[in-house]
Protein backbone atom coordinates (compact mmCIF):
# COMPACT_ATOMS: atom_id res chain seq x y z
CA UNK A 1 0.00 0.00 0.00
CA UNK A 2 2.83 2.39 0.85
CA UNK A 3 4.57 1.68 -2.45
CA UNK A 4 1.31 2.42 -4.31
CA UNK A 5 0.98 5.77 -2.52
CA UNK A 6 4.57 6.62 -3.35
CA UNK A 7 4.15 5.83 -7.06
CA UNK A 8 0.89 7.77 -7.14
CA UNK A 9 2.50 10.88 -5.63
CA UNK A 10 5.52 10.71 -7.97
CA UNK A 11 3.18 10.43 -10.98
CA UNK A 12 1.17 13.49 -9.88
CA UNK A 13 4.39 15.44 -9.31
CA UNK A 14 5.80 14.67 -12.78
CA UNK A 15 2.50 15.49 -14.50
CA UNK A 16 2.23 18.79 -12.67
CA UNK A 17 5.58 19.91 -14.06
CA UNK A 18 4.20 19.95 -17.59
CA UNK A 19 0.74 21.35 -17.03
CA UNK A 20 -0.61 24.87 -17.39
CA UNK A 21 0.54 27.55 -15.01
CA UNK A 22 1.16 31.26 -14.99
CA UNK A 23 4.75 32.41 -15.24
CA UNK A 24 3.76 35.78 -13.77
CA UNK A 25 2.07 34.51 -10.57
CA UNK A 26 4.26 33.96 -7.53
CA UNK A 27 3.04 30.83 -5.73
CA UNK A 28 3.86 30.83 -2.05
CA UNK A 29 5.59 27.50 -1.33
CA UNK A 30 6.97 26.59 2.10
CA UNK A 31 4.41 26.74 4.92
CA UNK A 32 2.05 29.07 3.05
CA UNK A 33 -1.16 28.41 1.16
CA UNK A 34 -1.31 28.26 -2.64
CA UNK A 35 -0.98 32.03 -3.09
CA UNK A 36 -1.06 33.60 0.39
CA UNK A 37 2.23 33.48 2.31
CA UNK A 38 2.44 32.57 5.98
CA UNK A 39 4.59 34.48 8.47
CA UNK A 40 6.15 31.18 9.56
CA UNK A 41 9.54 30.08 8.28
CA UNK A 42 10.54 26.46 7.73
CA UNK A 43 12.80 24.84 10.32
CA UNK A 44 16.56 25.45 9.99
CA UNK A 45 18.12 22.89 7.65
CA UNK A 46 14.79 21.89 6.12
CA UNK A 47 14.53 21.86 2.32
CA UNK A 48 11.27 21.39 0.45
CA UNK A 49 10.42 21.29 -3.23
CA UNK A 50 6.99 21.93 -4.71
CA UNK A 51 5.48 22.04 -8.18
CA UNK A 52 2.49 24.25 -8.95
CA UNK A 53 0.21 23.93 -11.95
CA UNK A 54 -2.65 26.05 -13.19
CA UNK A 55 -4.67 25.85 -16.39
CA UNK A 56 -7.61 27.51 -18.11
CA UNK A 57 -9.02 28.17 -21.55
CA UNK A 58 -10.01 31.65 -22.74
CA UNK A 59 -11.21 32.88 -26.13
CA UNK A 60 -9.77 36.19 -27.39
CA UNK A 61 -12.63 37.71 -29.38
CA UNK A 62 -10.97 40.83 -30.77
CA UNK A 63 -13.03 42.55 -33.49
CA UNK A 64 -10.22 43.28 -35.94
CA UNK A 65 -8.22 40.06 -35.49
CA UNK A 66 -8.66 36.36 -36.04
CA UNK A 67 -10.23 34.81 -32.92
CA UNK A 68 -7.90 32.53 -30.99
CA UNK A 69 -7.81 30.62 -27.73
CA UNK A 70 -5.17 31.67 -25.20
CA UNK A 71 -3.54 29.41 -22.64
CA UNK A 72 -0.18 29.11 -20.93
CA UNK A 73 1.64 25.79 -20.91
CA UNK A 74 4.50 25.73 -18.43
CA UNK A 75 6.15 23.93 -15.55
CA UNK A 76 7.24 25.60 -12.33
CA UNK A 77 9.09 24.58 -9.17
CA UNK A 78 9.48 26.09 -5.69
CA UNK A 79 12.54 25.43 -3.52
CA UNK A 80 12.34 26.58 0.12
CA UNK A 81 15.21 26.28 2.59
CA UNK A 82 15.44 27.31 6.24
CA UNK A 83 18.71 29.14 6.97
CA UNK A 84 17.91 29.90 10.58
CA UNK A 85 15.09 30.24 13.06
CA UNK A 86 13.88 33.44 11.38
CA UNK A 87 15.26 33.25 7.82
CA UNK A 88 13.96 31.30 4.83
CA UNK A 89 15.11 31.61 1.23
CA UNK A 90 13.26 30.38 -1.84
CA UNK A 91 13.86 30.04 -5.57
CA UNK A 92 11.03 29.53 -8.03
CA UNK A 93 12.15 28.86 -11.61
CA UNK A 94 9.69 28.51 -14.49
CA UNK A 95 11.39 25.72 -16.41
CA UNK A 96 9.14 25.82 -19.47
CA UNK A 97 6.46 28.07 -21.00
CA UNK A 98 4.50 28.07 -24.28
CA UNK A 99 2.08 30.99 -24.64
CA UNK A 100 0.30 29.55 -27.71
CA UNK A 101 0.63 32.88 -29.53
CA UNK A 102 1.67 33.44 -33.18
CA UNK A 103 5.42 33.19 -33.69
CA UNK A 104 8.07 31.38 -31.68
CA UNK A 105 6.97 31.92 -28.08
CA UNK A 106 8.28 28.71 -26.52
CA UNK A 107 10.56 29.69 -23.66
CA UNK A 108 12.82 27.38 -21.69
CA UNK A 109 14.00 28.32 -19.18
CA UNK A 110 11.56 31.10 -18.32
CA UNK A 111 11.25 33.62 -15.48
CA UNK A 112 12.96 33.15 -12.12
CA UNK A 113 11.62 34.39 -8.77
CA UNK A 114 13.95 34.72 -5.75
CA UNK A 115 12.69 35.54 -2.25
CA UNK A 116 13.95 35.91 1.29
CA UNK A 117 11.53 35.68 4.19
CA UNK A 118 12.24 37.07 7.65
CA UNK A 119 9.55 35.54 9.82
CA UNK A 120 8.42 33.51 12.83
CA UNK A 121 8.56 36.62 15.03
CA UNK A 122 6.12 36.23 17.93
CA UNK A 123 5.88 36.91 21.63
CA UNK A 124 6.17 33.80 23.86
CA UNK A 125 2.87 31.92 23.84
CA UNK A 126 1.31 34.34 21.34
CA UNK A 127 -1.07 33.19 18.61
CA UNK A 128 0.08 35.96 16.25
CA UNK A 129 3.26 35.74 14.19
CA UNK A 130 4.80 38.43 11.95
CA UNK A 131 7.18 38.43 9.01
CA UNK A 132 8.50 40.29 5.97
CA UNK A 133 9.10 38.94 2.47
CA UNK A 134 11.49 40.50 -0.08
CA UNK A 135 11.16 39.20 -3.66
CA UNK A 136 12.54 39.80 -7.14
CA UNK A 137 11.50 38.56 -10.60
CA UNK A 138 14.14 37.97 -13.27
CA UNK A 139 12.62 37.89 -16.81
CA UNK A 140 14.68 35.10 -18.36
CA UNK A 141 11.94 34.02 -20.77
CA UNK A 142 11.11 35.26 -24.25
CA UNK A 143 7.57 36.47 -23.49
CA UNK A 144 6.20 39.07 -21.07
CA UNK A 145 2.92 40.99 -20.97
CA UNK A 146 0.96 37.80 -21.74
CA UNK A 147 -2.79 38.12 -22.52
CA UNK A 148 -5.16 37.09 -19.69
CA UNK A 149 -2.32 36.97 -17.18
CA UNK A 150 -1.12 39.58 -14.64
CA UNK A 151 1.02 42.31 -16.16
CA UNK A 152 4.78 41.74 -16.33
CA UNK A 153 7.60 43.67 -17.95
CA UNK A 154 10.88 42.62 -19.57
CA UNK A 155 12.90 44.23 -16.75
CA UNK A 156 13.76 42.92 -13.29
CA UNK A 157 10.86 43.57 -10.91
CA UNK A 158 10.97 43.67 -7.12
CA UNK A 159 8.68 43.94 -4.13
CA UNK A 160 8.22 43.62 -0.38
CA UNK A 161 5.31 42.06 1.50
CA UNK A 162 4.23 42.29 5.12
CA UNK A 163 3.07 38.98 6.60
CA UNK A 164 0.88 38.12 9.58
CA UNK A 165 -0.35 34.69 10.68
CA UNK A 166 -2.74 33.68 13.45
CA UNK A 167 -3.28 30.19 14.86
CA UNK A 168 -5.97 29.08 17.28
CA UNK A 169 -3.34 26.88 18.96
CA UNK A 170 -0.03 28.74 19.49
CA UNK A 171 1.67 25.54 20.73
CA UNK A 172 0.84 23.58 17.55
CA UNK A 173 0.09 26.35 15.03
CA UNK A 174 -0.06 24.18 11.90
CA UNK A 175 -2.30 21.58 13.58
CA UNK A 176 -5.09 24.07 14.30
CA UNK A 177 -7.15 26.47 12.22
CA UNK A 178 -4.83 29.26 11.04
CA UNK A 179 -5.38 32.58 9.28
CA UNK A 180 -2.91 34.54 7.14
CA UNK A 181 -2.78 38.16 5.91
CA UNK A 182 -0.50 39.60 3.21
CA UNK A 183 -0.05 43.19 2.06
CA UNK A 184 2.73 44.00 -0.39
CA UNK A 185 4.15 46.49 -2.85
CA UNK A 186 5.48 45.54 -6.29
CA UNK A 187 7.51 47.68 -8.70
CA UNK A 188 7.74 46.48 -12.34
CA UNK A 189 10.73 48.71 -13.12
CA UNK A 190 9.49 49.18 -16.71
CA UNK A 191 10.34 52.81 -17.56
CA UNK A 192 12.02 52.96 -20.97
CA UNK A 193 11.18 49.34 -21.79
CA UNK A 194 9.71 48.68 -25.23
CA UNK A 195 6.29 47.03 -24.96
CA UNK A 196 4.88 45.33 -28.05
CA UNK A 197 1.20 44.45 -28.41
CA UNK A 198 0.90 41.67 -31.02
CA UNK A 199 3.40 43.53 -33.20
CA UNK A 200 1.03 46.41 -33.98
CA UNK A 201 1.86 48.94 -31.26
CA UNK A 202 5.09 49.69 -29.44
CA UNK A 203 4.86 51.80 -26.31
CA UNK A 204 7.75 53.06 -24.18
CA UNK A 205 6.50 53.48 -20.58
CA UNK A 206 7.35 56.87 -19.06
CA UNK A 207 6.04 56.06 -15.56
CA UNK A 208 6.97 53.12 -13.37
CA UNK A 209 4.17 50.56 -13.11
CA UNK A 210 3.47 49.97 -9.42
CA UNK A 211 0.84 47.99 -7.57
CA UNK A 212 -0.35 46.84 -4.18
CA UNK A 213 -0.86 43.10 -3.75
CA UNK A 214 -2.97 41.70 -0.95
CA UNK A 215 -4.23 38.35 0.26
CA UNK A 216 -6.21 36.70 3.03
CA UNK A 217 -6.38 32.96 3.66
CA UNK A 218 -7.80 30.44 6.14
CA UNK A 219 -6.65 26.83 6.49
CA UNK A 220 -8.59 24.24 8.50
CA UNK A 221 -6.71 20.98 9.29
CA UNK A 222 -8.75 17.77 9.42
CA UNK A 223 -6.40 14.83 10.14
CA UNK A 224 -4.58 14.07 6.85
CA UNK A 225 -6.88 16.36 4.82
CA UNK A 226 -6.86 20.16 5.14
CA UNK A 227 -9.18 22.74 3.58
CA UNK A 228 -8.39 26.36 2.73
CA UNK A 229 -10.01 29.48 1.33
CA UNK A 230 -8.00 32.36 -0.10
CA UNK A 231 -8.91 35.78 -1.45
CA UNK A 232 -6.12 37.59 -3.26
CA UNK A 233 -5.86 40.49 -5.68
CA UNK A 234 -4.11 43.70 -6.63
CA UNK A 235 -4.67 47.44 -7.01
CA UNK A 236 -2.51 49.50 -9.37
CA UNK A 237 -0.90 52.59 -7.86
CA UNK A 238 0.40 53.44 -11.35
CA UNK A 239 -1.26 51.57 -14.21
CA UNK A 240 0.78 49.83 -16.93
CA UNK A 241 1.22 51.61 -20.31
CA UNK A 242 -1.95 52.03 -22.37
CA UNK A 243 -1.14 49.25 -24.88
CA UNK A 244 -0.37 46.64 -22.20
CA UNK A 245 -2.59 43.66 -21.58
CA UNK A 246 -4.18 43.36 -18.13
CA UNK A 247 -4.25 47.01 -17.09
CA UNK A 248 -7.16 46.24 -14.77
CA UNK A 249 -7.03 45.14 -11.14
CA UNK A 250 -8.18 41.63 -10.27
CA UNK A 251 -9.67 39.75 -7.31
CA UNK A 252 -9.88 35.96 -7.01
CA UNK A 253 -11.32 33.45 -4.54
CA UNK A 254 -9.50 30.10 -4.28
CA UNK A 255 -11.00 27.22 -2.29
CA UNK A 256 -8.56 24.29 -2.07
CA UNK A 257 -8.01 20.91 -0.44
CA UNK A 258 -4.70 19.41 0.79
CA UNK A 259 -3.97 15.70 1.28
CA UNK A 260 -0.91 14.20 2.98
CA UNK A 261 -0.63 10.45 2.30
CA UNK A 262 2.72 10.50 4.14
CA UNK A 263 4.22 12.97 6.61
CA UNK A 264 6.69 14.33 4.01
CA UNK A 265 4.32 14.70 1.04
CA UNK A 266 1.35 17.01 0.46
CA UNK A 267 -0.94 17.17 -2.58
CA UNK A 268 -3.22 20.14 -3.21
CA UNK A 269 -5.98 21.02 -5.64
CA UNK A 270 -8.17 24.11 -5.96
CA UNK A 271 -10.00 26.44 -8.29
CA UNK A 272 -9.55 30.19 -8.87
CA UNK A 273 -12.85 32.05 -9.21
CA UNK A 274 -12.81 35.67 -10.43
CA UNK A 275 -14.98 37.80 -8.15
CA UNK A 276 -15.66 40.77 -10.42
CA UNK A 277 -15.35 41.90 -14.03
CA UNK A 278 -13.37 44.89 -15.23
CA UNK A 279 -13.91 46.44 -18.63
CA UNK A 280 -10.96 46.10 -20.99
CA UNK A 281 -8.82 49.25 -20.68
CA UNK A 282 -6.17 48.27 -23.23
CA UNK A 283 -5.67 50.52 -26.28
CA UNK A 284 -5.29 48.52 -29.49
CA UNK A 285 -4.23 49.64 -32.94
CA UNK A 286 -6.78 49.85 -35.74
CA UNK A 287 -5.55 47.66 -38.58
CA UNK A 288 -6.77 50.25 -41.08
CA UNK A 289 -4.81 53.36 -40.08
CA UNK A 290 -2.82 52.33 -36.99
CA UNK A 291 -4.63 54.78 -34.70
CA UNK A 292 -5.06 53.96 -31.02
CA UNK A 293 -8.55 52.98 -29.96
CA UNK A 294 -10.32 51.02 -27.22
CA UNK A 295 -12.35 48.04 -28.34
CA UNK A 296 -16.06 48.32 -27.40
CA UNK A 297 -15.80 45.08 -25.46
CA UNK A 298 -16.97 44.15 -21.99
CA UNK A 299 -14.74 41.07 -21.85
CA UNK A 300 -12.30 41.23 -18.92
CA UNK A 301 -8.58 40.72 -19.30
CA UNK A 302 -8.55 37.78 -16.84
CA UNK A 303 -10.18 34.33 -17.08
CA UNK A 304 -13.32 33.65 -15.04
CA UNK A 305 -11.94 30.40 -13.58
CA UNK A 306 -8.69 28.44 -13.38
CA UNK A 307 -7.95 24.98 -12.01
CA UNK A 308 -4.94 24.68 -9.70
CA UNK A 309 -3.07 21.68 -8.34
CA UNK A 310 0.40 20.87 -7.06
CA UNK A 311 2.62 18.73 -4.87
CA UNK A 312 5.09 19.42 -2.09
CA UNK A 313 7.96 17.20 -0.88
CA UNK A 314 10.29 17.50 2.08
CA UNK A 315 13.80 16.77 0.75
CA UNK A 316 15.85 17.47 3.88
CA UNK A 317 16.31 16.11 6.43
CA UNK A 318 16.17 12.63 4.90
CA UNK A 319 15.22 11.17 8.28
CA UNK A 320 11.65 12.44 7.71
CA UNK A 321 11.12 9.60 5.21
CA UNK A 322 11.53 7.00 7.94
CA UNK A 323 9.58 8.66 10.75
CA UNK A 324 6.06 7.65 11.76
CA UNK A 325 3.76 9.71 13.98
CA UNK A 326 5.16 8.21 17.18
CA UNK A 327 8.74 9.00 16.08
CA UNK A 328 7.77 12.55 15.23
CA UNK A 329 6.23 13.12 18.65
CA UNK A 330 9.26 11.64 20.41
CA UNK A 331 11.53 13.86 18.32
CA UNK A 332 9.45 16.91 19.22
CA UNK A 333 9.48 15.96 22.89
CA UNK A 334 13.28 15.61 22.86
CA UNK A 335 13.75 18.98 21.14
CA UNK A 336 11.39 20.61 23.62
CA UNK A 337 13.36 19.12 26.51
CA UNK A 338 16.61 20.56 25.15
CA UNK A 339 14.95 23.92 24.58
CA UNK A 340 13.47 23.87 28.08
CA UNK A 341 16.88 23.22 29.60
CA UNK A 342 18.41 25.98 27.49
CA UNK A 343 15.77 28.45 28.67
CA UNK A 344 16.59 27.60 32.29
CA UNK A 345 20.33 28.10 31.65
CA UNK A 346 19.76 31.45 29.95
CA UNK A 347 17.22 32.77 32.43
CA UNK A 348 19.78 34.52 34.60
CA UNK A 349 21.38 36.14 31.56
CA UNK A 350 18.28 37.89 30.27
CA UNK A 351 17.06 41.36 31.15
CA UNK A 352 13.39 40.38 31.39
CA UNK A 353 12.77 37.60 33.90
CA UNK A 354 9.02 37.88 33.40
CA UNK A 355 9.27 37.21 29.64
CA UNK A 356 11.52 34.19 30.27
CA UNK A 357 9.02 32.84 32.80
CA UNK A 358 6.26 32.99 30.18
CA UNK A 359 8.47 31.12 27.73
CA UNK A 360 9.15 28.40 30.32
CA UNK A 361 5.45 28.02 31.08
CA UNK A 362 4.58 27.80 27.37
CA UNK A 363 7.26 25.16 26.71
CA UNK A 364 6.18 23.13 29.76
CA UNK A 365 2.58 23.06 28.54
CA UNK A 366 3.74 22.11 25.03
CA UNK A 367 5.88 19.24 26.41
CA UNK A 368 2.99 17.96 28.57
CA UNK A 369 0.65 17.93 25.57
CA UNK A 370 3.20 16.11 23.41
CA UNK A 371 3.74 13.49 26.12
CA UNK A 372 -0.04 13.00 26.42
CA UNK A 373 -0.35 12.48 22.65
CA UNK A 374 2.57 10.03 22.75
CA UNK A 375 0.97 8.13 25.66
CA UNK A 376 -2.27 7.67 23.69
CA UNK A 377 -0.38 6.37 20.66
CA UNK A 378 1.55 3.88 22.81
CA UNK A 379 -1.70 2.68 24.43
CA UNK A 380 -3.27 2.19 20.99
CA UNK A 381 -0.21 0.22 19.86
CA UNK A 382 -0.46 -1.97 22.94
CA UNK A 383 -4.17 -2.64 22.32
CA UNK A 384 -3.43 -3.55 18.70
CA UNK A 385 -0.69 -5.95 19.82
CA UNK A 386 -3.10 -7.70 22.23
CA UNK A 387 -5.78 -8.03 19.57
CA UNK A 388 -3.37 -9.15 16.88
CA UNK A 389 -0.53 -11.08 18.60
CA UNK A 390 2.31 -12.14 16.31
Amino acid sequence: MKSFKFLFVITIFILSLFNHTSAQTNFSGGLGLIYVQSAWTVEPGFLSIASNSRFFGKNANYEDRTPLTIWDVSGRLNFNYGFGKHVEVSASPVIYQDTNLPGDKVSSPDDLFLSTKFGSFAAPGSSVTYGLLASARFPLGKASNVPFEPYSSSNVGWGVTGLMSYSMDPLYPTDATNIHFNLGYWNHNDVGTGLVDNGTIETIPTKMTQELKYGFGVRVPKNSVDFSFEVYGNAFLQEPPTSAYSRESYLYLTPAVYYSPMNWITLNAGVDIRLFNSKDKTLYADNGNGAFRTLPSEQPNYPGWRLVFGTSFNILPTSSYRLNERDLLMQKAQSRRELFEQIIREQNETESAEAELERIRAERIRAERELERLRKILEEDAEDSEKNPK
